[in-house]
């Protein structure tokens, strides 16, 4: 299970997320690093956790469709691999995110205008460059229009695969930094039945390394986090030890 380190940025710096409620995120306090410059933090995190791989969620794209492609340019300059959610809305708007250097773009149920714009994504940029993300806040869908196939999260994954989707984010915004647990375990069970070939991410809520470990025995292939890591409920040893303890390592 491979843990992606979260940077949420607004006005061009990181951010701390909790609850989905973005008029009231403010500038990052972190245990790891003065201040919320997002290369300094960035490099806080590899420094101390030695993760290199970040999901970086633009809201400055997302909600204003003002993308921080020079912060995505200096973060993979810097050599980080990044997976960005750049608020696309549709298939054009990928590319002055891919020329930033960035490794994967994020196609996410909250801003992407249909499945038809994800299948024309895949089909230009392939499987392993674009991941679709299952938008929540409290468990509803956060989809941009009628175009998605109702209420109903699973129906919306469905989509997402028949669209050619084989990399998944179920991301419940709602949970978001309130250290309340994870609350998708279950809809990510149910999809993994479904469609056993497609990886899982999932995030919001993650309390500490026994999260961790229920994730891992749920065979979720990745999960984001972010509050854990500047808070100090995650620390470097345990993260190794879970690391070294998962079946894919022994």
């Amino acid at each position: 299970m491979r843990i992606i380190p979260v940077l949420d940025l607004l006005g061009s710096e990181v951010v701390r997320g909790v609850a989905g409620r973005r008029d009231e995120y403010r500038p990052v306090q972190s245990r790891l690093a003065e201040g919320s410059d997002a290369l300094l933090v960035a490099r806080a995190i590899r420094t101390r956790f030695g993760l290199s791989q970040l999901y970086v969620a633009d809201l400055d794209a997302i909600l204003h469709q003002r993308p921080n492609r020079s912060i995505l340019h200096a973060l993979c300059a810097d050599t980080f691999s990044l997976l960005v959610d750049a608020g696309l809305r549709r298939c054009e708007e990928a590319g002055p995110i891919f020329d930033t250097g960035v490794d994967q773009v994020v196609a996410g149920l909250e801003t992407l205008e249909s499945p038809k714009e994800l299948a024309g994504l895949i089909s230009r940029y392939g499987t392993s460059r674009i991941v679709f993300s299952l938008d929540l806040c409290d468990g509803q869908p956060l989809s941009k229009g009628s175009a998605w196939p109702g209420s109903d999260p699973f129906e919306i994954a469905r989509s997402g695969v028949d669209a050619g989707c084989t990399q998944l984010i179920v991301l419940d915004i709602g949970c978001v930094g309130t250290g309340g647990g994870v609350s998708t375990l279950r809809l990510c069970d149910q999809i993994r039945h479904a469609f056993p070939a497609v990886k899982i991410t999932t995030g919001g809520g993650v309390r500490g390394v026994e999260d961790l470990r229920q994730l891992a025995q749920a065979e979720i292939d990745g999960v984001l986090i972010a509050s854990a890591l500047h808070d100090g409920s995650l620390t470097p040893a345990a993260i190794q030890s879970l690391l070294r303890s998962s079946p894919a390592n022994r």
